[in-house]
C-alpha cells in the first residue's frame, strides 16, 4: 500500500510518467495499474467512450491472476455498454459524477442503475466495493470511465473506499485524462495515415493494423522475457513497437490502384512494383527524430523478408535504392533478401503477425481462411518464411491471438 506521502509524491510526477507513453492501448494498461496502486484495489477496469457507448478497453484482477501459471495473462471478453443510467459505468458517464458503492450486491431498490453479476458468475470472483470515476476531457466531455474494485487493507481484507480514496482518485483521473486525450490524438493521426493507405488498398484498415500490432506485442513480450530483456526495456519497447507495427504497410500509398485492387494474381512485373512499398514506407520515416520513426522504418522495410533469404527488398538503402555497402552483386544490384538474424527482430515479428492476419481475413482476391489452415501455414513456414522460435511463441500464445481477433473483428477504427 502507498502511504499518503507516497501518493502525493507519485501524483507530482504522474503526468510526466504517463506522457512518456504514446500508444493508447499501452497507456490504458499503465493508467489502470497506477490507479489500482493508489487505492490498493484488487481489480479494476477502463472503458473508452465511442459515440453513445462505452467500450470495455482493459481490465486487471490480482485474485484471478494469482491462479494462473507464471507468465500467463487473463483473457477478457470484449463488450460495450450504452451511456445511460441503467448500468454503473453508464450512470457515471451520463451524469459525469463519481459513484462510490460499498457493496454492489446490496444496492437499494431506489437506484436506477444495476450491477451485472455475469462476470462474477462466470469467473467465480466476488465483486464488493466499487468506485467509478468519469475521465473528462479538457472540454468537459466524457472520455471514458475508470472503475476500481475491492480495495484492500494491509491484511488484504476488502474494505470500503474512503473519502481520501475518492479525493485522490478524482485528482488522478484528471491527470490520466490529459495523457489519454493526447494518446487518442496520436492514435487518430496514425489511423489517418492508415486511411490514406486504405484509399489505395481497401484491406489496409484500422482493424487490420490493430490486430497486427497486438499480435506483434504478444510475440515480442514473450520473446523478450525468454531472452531476459529487462522489464523496463520491455515496457518501453512495447510502446514503440505497437505504434510502429500499425504503420507496416503505409508505403502502399505510393502503389498504383491497378495493382493494389487487382482481383487476381499479380504478374511478375506487377509484383516487382508491389515490392517497392517496403522501400517507400521506410522512406516516410527516413528523417529519424525518435525511436518511433526508427522502429517504423525498420518494420516497413523488413516485414516481407523471409528467414531463408527468399523475401524482399533485400540489402538495399531505402533512402537511395542503392545496395548497402558490401552487399552488391556482380552486376551492381543489391543482394537478394536478408536471411535469418540479418532480419531485425521487429521485422521477423511483424512478418508472422501480418501474414497470419492476411490469411485469416478477407482480401480482394480471396475469402478468409479458416483458423486451422491459417495456423498450419504459419507452422509450416517455420525455418523457411519465419523465425522458428517466433513461430513457436506465436503458436503457444494462440489463445491470446484469438482474443485479439475478437476484439478487432471488423471495426475499421479503434
Amino acid at each position: 500500500m502507498l502511504s499518503e506521502k507516497q501518493k502525493l509524491d507519485t501524483l507530482m510526477v504522474l503526468g510526466i510518467e504517463l506522457n512518456r507513453i504514446h500508444d493508447l492501448d499501452i497507456l490504458l494498461e499503465r493508467v489502470l495499474t497506477r490507479a489500482r496502486q493508489f487505492v490498493n484495489a484488487d481489480a479494476g477496469s477502463i472503458y473508452i467512450r465511442e459515440g453513445d457507448r462505452l467500450n470495455f478497453a482493459h481490465s486487471q484482477n490480482d485474485t484471478l491472476q494469482s491462479k494462473l501459471a507464471a507468465g500467463e495473462k487473463l483473457i477478457y471478453s470484449t463488450f460495450s455498454v450504452p451511456i445511460n443510467p441503467d448500468s454503473i459505468a453508464g450512470y457515471a458517464a451520463s451524469t459525469k459524477k463519481m459513484l462510490s458503492i460499498p457493496d454492489v450486491y446490496r444496492l437499494s431498490l431506489d437506484k436506477q442503475y444495476r450491477f451485472s453479476r455475469q462476470f462474477d458468475e462466470v469467473s467465480g470472483y466476488v465483486t464488493r466495493a466499487m468506485l467509478t470515476i468519469p475521465l473528462m476531457t479538457s472540454k468537459k466531455d466524457v472520455l471514458g470511465i475508470l472503475q476500481m474494485i475491492n480495495p484492500q487493507d494491509r491484511e488484504k481484507r476488502i474494505r470500503k473506499f474512503s473519502e481520501s480514496d475518492e479525493k485522490v482518485m478524482l485528482h488522478f483521473a484528471g491527470i490520466a485524462a490529459v495523457a489519454l486525450e493526447r494518446a487518442q490524438m496520436t492514435r487518430a493521426m496514425i489511423l489517418r495515415m492508415i486511411r490514406m493507405a486504405e484509399m489505395r488498398d481497401p484491406m489496409e484498415t484500422g482493424a487490420h493494423v490493430n490486430r497486427v500490432a497486438d499480435f506483434s506485442l504478444e510475440i515480442y513480450e514473450h520473446w523478450a522475457k525468454r531472452h531476459q530483456v529487462p522489464q523496463k526495456e520491455i515496457d518501453k519497447t512495447r510502446d514503440v513497437l505497437r505504434m510502429a507495427a500499425m504503420l507496416h504497410d503505409v508505403g502502399k500509398v505510393a502503389t498504383s490502384d491497378l495493382i493494389l485492387k487487382k482481383p487476381s494474381q499479380l504478374s511478375h512485373e506487377e509484383f516487382e512494383i508491389m515490392k517497392q512499398h517496403t522501400i517507400q514506407g521506410a522512406r516516410l520515416f527516413s528523417n529519424l527524430q525518435s525511436d518511433y520513426d526508427e522502429a517504423a522504418a525498420v518494420i516497413a522495410l523488413n516485414h516481407h523478408e523471409k528467414w531463408d533469404g527468399s523475401g524482399y527488398p533485400g540489402h538495399v538503402d531505402p533512402a537511395t535504392g542503392a545496395p548497402l555497402p558490401g552487399h552488391e552483386s556482380k552486376d551492381g544490384a543489391p543482394l537478394p533478401g536478408k536471411k535469418g538474424y540479418e532480419i531485425p527482430i521487429f521485422g521477423r515479428i511483424v512478418a508472422i503477425a501480418d501474414v497470419y492476419d492476411a490469411l485469416s481475413s478477407k482480401r480482394s482476391y480471396k475469402a478468409p481462411w479458416d483458423e486451422a489452415n491459417s495456423i498450419e501455414t504459419i507452422s509450416q513456414g517455420a525455418g523457411s518464411h519465419f523465425d522458428p522460435e517466433l513461430v513457436e511463441i506465436f503458436l503457444n500464445r494462440f489463445a491470446f491471438i484469438r482474443a485479439i481477433q475478437d476484439r478487432y473483428a471488423g471495426a475499421d477504427t479503434e
